[in-house]
């Protein structure tokens, strides 16, 4: 089983980034996708998720029409598109998976990329 992330890196204030998180060894389709971050010395939190079947998708206050979620299921892929990028948005991001819906909770997530570092000069 293996979530791999992808596409993290150095980007200017206001610019974009995609992230990408490839699923190997486990139904994809049947796992609802989790995009999480942690800036240093903070705890993980929720940014992004969405369901299996991409019925459902949320993204957070805090990223909320800068933000997108989306997967294709046909590639075992969840993707996170990140534009008018911020100083503050400067942390490790992570994918995880879990069965069928999101939750918010990082605990219920049963598989988990290993983060990809997006860091934005201001």
């Amino acid at each position: 089983v293996q979530l791999q992330a992808s596409g993290g890196g150095l980007v200017q204030a206001g610019g974009s980034l995609r992230l990408s998180c490839e699923a190997s060894g486990f139904t994809f389709s049947e796992h609802a996708v989790g995009w999480f971050r942690q800036a240093p010395g903070k705890e993980r939190e929720f940014v992004a998720g969405i369901s299996w079947n991409a019925g459902n998708s949320y993204v957070e206050d805090s990223w909320k029409g800068r933000f997108t979620i989306s997967r294709d299921n046909a590639k075992n892929t969840g993707y996170l598109q990140m534009n008018s990028l911020r100083a503050e948005d400067t942390a490790t991001y992570y994918c995880a998976a879990r069965k069928y819906v999101v939750l918010l909770n990082p605990s219920s997530y049963n598989y988990w990329g290993q983060g990809t570092l997006v860091t934005v000069s201001s």
